[in-house]
C-alpha cells in the first residue's frame, strides 16, 4: 500500500454518522470512490442518490451503497454502525450489544480485504477499536480509533472562544477514553506557545479567568447534552474523522489523538486509548510519549484501567 494512491475508502453504517461522514469525504475532493454499506439497503441507497445528486458541484468521486463484497480494494474501511448512545446512556453502556455487532461486521470485511486501514468510530470507540484490532488480526497499525480527536477539537474551540483565539491556534489534547475517564492535559495547553493560564493573567481581557473544571466538564458531557437537544452527534465527529481521512491519504506524518493499541507508553499497556500519535499512509507511525504531569499521568492511567475492566467482561 505504501507505493499507491489511496483513493477508496468504505463506509460501513449509514446512519447520521456514517452518512454525514460519507458527505464530508464527498466534499473533501480527497478520495475517488466512496462505498456506503448498511444493513437497510434503502437507507443507504437513499443517501447515495441525495449525494449524488450534488455530484456537479464538487470534484468527480464515484458514490454507490454496496455490500460487504464491495470492500474489496479498499484503502480504508470506516466503521460507524451500531447501537446509537441513547439520552442518560453511557458510551461504555453500549459496549455488548455493539461487541456483538462488531464481530459480525469485522469478519465480513477481513473476507474480501486485509490490506486496509480499519478506522473504528462507533461508540464505545476505545474498546471497540481493541475488539476490532483482536478480531481482524491486523497489524497495530492499521486499527485506529476515532478516539478524542472530536473531544480535543470541543477543547481547543472552547478554549478559543474564551480567549478570543482562533482555535485552530490553540494546541490542546484531551487524551485517554472518549468518554467520562478522558484526560484534559492543560499541562500541555497553549496558545502560540504561551501556557493558557500565563496567555490568560496576561490578556486581561476578561473578568473571569478561564475555569478549568467548566471548561472540562464542557467538553466532557458535550455529547450528552448534543443528544438531549437534538438527538444525535454527527457534524463534528464526522469533520474529525475526514481529518484523520486527510492525514492518512496525504501521507502527513500529522500529530493526532487518535485511539491505538499502546504496549507500555504512558505505563499502560493491552489496550486502545487516545494519546497523540503520528499518523500518515501506514496508519499508526508512532505514538508520542508527551510529557505531562503527575496527576495528569495518573488519570491517564486510571482510563486506562477502567477500559481495561470492561474489555475483561467481553468474549473476545
Amino acid at each position: 500500500m505504501n507505493d499507491k494512491v489511496i483513493k477508496k475508502v468504505t463506509v460501513i453504517g449509514a446512519g447520521f454518522v456514517g452518512s454525514t461522514t460519507a458527505y464530508t469525504l464527498m466534499t473533501s475532493g480527497l478520495v475517488s470512490e466512496i462505498v456506503l454499506i448498511d444493513i437497510n439497503k434503502d437507507k443507504a441507497e437513499g443517501e447515495v442518490m441525495d449525494m449524488n445528486h450534488g455530484m456537479p458541484f464538487v470534484r468527480p468521486v464515484k458514490i454507490y451503497n454496496g455490500d460487504y463484497s464491495d470492500c474489496k480494494g479498499s484503502d480504508i474501511v470506516i466503521i460507524t454502525a451500531g447501537a446509537n448512545q441513547k439520552e442518560g446512556e453511557t458510551r461504555i453502556d453500549l459496549v455488548h450489544k455493539n461487541t456483538a455487532i462488531f464481530k459480525g461486521i469485522v469478519g465480513e470485511v477481513i473476507k474480501y480485504n486485509n490490506d486496509c486501514i480499519l478506522l473504528v468510530v462507533t461508540n464505545p470507540v476505545d474498546i471497540l477499536t481493541y475488539v476490532t484490532y483482536k478480531i481482524s488480526g491486523f497489524p497495530k497499525n492499521k486499527v485506529i480509533g476515532s478516539g478524542t480527536v472530536l473531544d480535543s477539537a470541543r477543547f481547543r474551540y472552547l478554549i478559543g472562544e474564551h480567549t478570543g483565539v482562533d482555535p485552530r491556534n490553540v494546541h490542546a489534547y484531551i487524551l485517554g477514553e472518549h468518554g467520562d475517564t478522558e484526560v484534559a492535559t492543560w499541562s500541555i495547553a497553549n496558545i502560540a506557545g504561551i501556557p493558557v493560564d500565563k496567555y490568560c493573567d496576561e490578556c486581561h481581557g476578561c473578568k473571569d479567568k478561564l475555569s478549568r473544571k467548566i471548561i472540562y466538564e464542557n467538553v466532557k458531557n458535550a455529547a450528552y447534552e448534543i443528544i438531549k437537544k437534538k438527538g444525535a452527534t454527527y457534524y463534528a465527529v464526522a469533520l474529525a474523522v475526514r481529518r484523520i481521512v486527510e492525514a492518512i491519504v496525504r501521507d502527513e506524518n500529522s500529530i493526532l489523538t487518535v485511539s491505538s493499541l499502546l504496549e507500555g507508553q504512558y505505563g499502560i499497556e493491552d489496550v486502545c486509548l487516545s494519546v497523540p500519535t503520528i499518523v500518515n499512509k501506514n496508519g499508526i507511525e508512532r505514538i508520542l510519549n508527551v510529557e505531562l504531569s503527575d496527576e495528569e499521568n495518573k488519570l491517564l492511567k486510571k482510563s486506562g484501567e477502567a477500559l481495561k475492566s470492561v474489555i475483561k467482561t467481553l468474549d473476545l
